[in-house]
């Protein structure tokens, strides 16, 4: 009865052991990555509704003080000129706001997430091809 529960011995049981140990390793590998990817996530989207937060706040804010300024400059200009004025006004906040998405963009396609995670990923899957 005591030889079916007990492990085999000799060269089977050297090999089954280290079996396990692997299975074990890459296991705890992927728990700890799947970690990391779970908590850079969590910062990353406090972080996207902080900002989206400030940069809805500052839109409003910027948006409201531009028209104050254009109906200010239109008032101060004398009557012949505020067509004018007004064209210029147009064509320099669309300028701008043509430059600002340009840098939007350009900010937006530099992406960061999970950064970490897949430099870890890129050690994980160097150091098993050198073992292998």
């Amino acid at each position: 009865m005591m030889s079916d529960t007990h492990h085999p011995q000799g060269p089977g049981r050297s090999v089954i052991g280290i079996g396990q140990r692997m299975i074990a390793i890459v296991v705890r590998m992927v728990e700890t990555r799947l970690r990391l990817a779970v908590i850079e996530l969590e910062e990353e989207k406090a972080n996207l509704f902080q900002l989206l937060l400030m940069l809805g706040l500052t839109l409003l804010f910027a948006a409201f003080g531009l028209m104050s300024l254009m109906v200010l400059v239109i008032w101060a200009v004398d009557p012949q000129y505020r067509l004018n004025v007004m064209i210029a006004t147009t064509v320099v906040l669309l300028l701008l706001a043509l430059i600002g998405g340009i840098m939007t963009l350009r900010k937006a396609r530099r992406s960061t997430l999970l950064r970490h995670t897949r430099n870890e990923l890129e050690n994980d899957r160097a150091l098993l091809e050198d073992e292998s």
